[in-house]
């Protein structure tokens, strides 16, 4: 998963989140419910602050469009952080059109599985 992306220019262009996610077990791991309209946890190195706006690029499973979607930092599990957690950022999903598009996709392709109680990245 890449947490930035390229512009047309190649150069990166900060606050903008590029994620593919190939497999329906990494969207499980990545996908946060318990978030008002739903957010994603998106492993980065990268340090963002509370509330910062991001813009997010996602491509979900064998789909080949990318859903644009922007949204605000709402998590933050740090470097070496407890339990060995994958360092990163939840992002919340705007309150918008794209934002609940991406909220249906992704809770249309994990069906069943959103009530496991399978360990994710964030609980």
């Amino acid at each position: 998963m890449s947490a930035v992306a390229n512009d047309p220019a190649g150069q990166v262009r900060p606050g903008v989140l590029s994620l593919s996610i190939k497999e329906r077990s990494a969207l499980f791991a990545a996908y946060m419910p318990f978030i008002k309209g739903g957010g994603l946890f998106i492993p980065t190195n990268k340090t963002y602050k509370m509330g910062e706006e991001v813009f997010m690029l996602l491509t979900l499973m064998d789909d080949p469009a990318r859903l644009p979607v922007s949204g605000k930092v709402v998590w933050m599990t740090p470097a070496g952080a407890h339990g060995s957690r994958t360092q990163g950022v939840g992002v919340q999903f705007a309150f918008n059109e794209s934002g609940k598009a991406a909220q249906n996709k992704i809770e249309g392709l994990l069906g069943g599985s959103l009530k496991s109680v399978r360990p994710t990245h964030t609980m």
